[in-house]
């Protein structure tokens, strides 16, 4: 457990030898034979129509309290069933291999368990790796995001978040597989972009009315943008409180990055398995040739 949680060298955890066989069985069903096939499609019975009324109410009212994102991801996937590398490690974000209409996905989601699902150098270094083992066997990307921007401190600064965090969106621009984003409520400033955003090569981008894409949140954003307004004011916390309920009304949604094209659709929840499995099958024929070159210089 201690590489598990601590420096994220295991991916799996298990208690026993069979257990561990079990892990490795279970991995490779997801897996193509070699890196020149597809991933298998298995018959798992689960309606890809399915609608999901439970979700409609998943995120809270109260922008501050948190949900479970691996409710959301075991609701969208084929009969709940998830399987995750790293679970114990960098829990600020999720990766895991799942199904949709029997079709291997590989998704990646922020955690708002944890951290509010901020972005750390573990959690880019988590997300990288699964995502070029996802590209190198041609397995789909699904990101799911909620995200409030990168962890700030010092900690974070000195032990190099921009070269960490720069892995993670090389890695999205350089996957050449099909790329599929739904955004459920935060979205904020670099790691929208981090997180799979249309200029990042998304093929679709949904979200959901709760979405907020903006470049940060209302109480960082207003004081700044609206200095001199509250200064000016009679009353500058009346008039800080008016422009962070102005800022909330014109950017807390998703409908101004649909009309400039950033996303695709406003869905609802329930309708997220539907529409999501729709566009990997509309994606599966996806082929993406790029000029040729030795490789790419990675920021390490």
């Amino acid at each position: 457990m201690t590489h598990a949680t601590r420096s994220g060298v295991a991916h799996f955890a298990c208690d026993s030898d069979t257990r561990a066989i079990e892990m490795i069985r279970e991995l490779l069903g997801y897996l193509p034979a070699n890196n020149m096939e597809d991933p298998p499609i298995v018959e798992t019975g689960d309606d890809p129509n399915r609608m999901l009324p439970a979700l409609d109410t998943v995120i809270p009212d109260d922008p501050r309290q948190v949900y479970d994102m691996r409710e959301v991801i075991c609701s969208i996937v084929d009969n709940g069933v998830i399987l995750e590398p790293h679970y114990h490690y960098a829990q600020n974000i999720i990766v895991c291999f799942a199904r949709l209409a029997g079709r291997t996905v590989g998704i990646i989601a922020n955690q708002p368990k944890h951290l509010a699902g901020c972005l750390d150098v573990n959690a880019s270094d988590k997300a990288t790796r699964f995502i070029r083992f996802c590209d190198a066997f041609n397995i789909p990307l699904l990101t799911i995001a909620d995200v409030p921007g990168y962890l700030p401190g010092a900690d974070q600064e000195w032990s190099g978040i921009i070269r960490h965090g720069a892995k993670l969106l090389w890695c999205y621009s350089e996957a050449t597989v099909p790329k599929i984003t739904l955004i459920t409520r935060k979205d904020y400033g670099g790691s929208y972009l981090a997180m799979c955003s249309r200029d990042l090569g998304a093929d679709f981008v949904f979200a959901w009315p709760t979405a907020e894409i903006a470049v940060m949140g209302a109480e960082g954003a207003a004081p700044i943008i609206y200095k001199r307004d509250i200064e000016k004011a009679s009353d500058p916390r009346a008039a800080l409180e008016e422009k962070l309920k102005e800022y909330r009304d014109l950017l807390y949604n998703p409908y101004i990055a649909a009309s400039r094209g950033y996303v695709d659709e406003v869905i609802l929840p329930r309708d997220s398995r539907r529409i999501i499995t729709g566009a990997l099958e509309l994606l599966s024929t996806k082929r993406e040739v790029r000029p040729p070159k030795k490789h790419g210089n990675i920021p390490m």
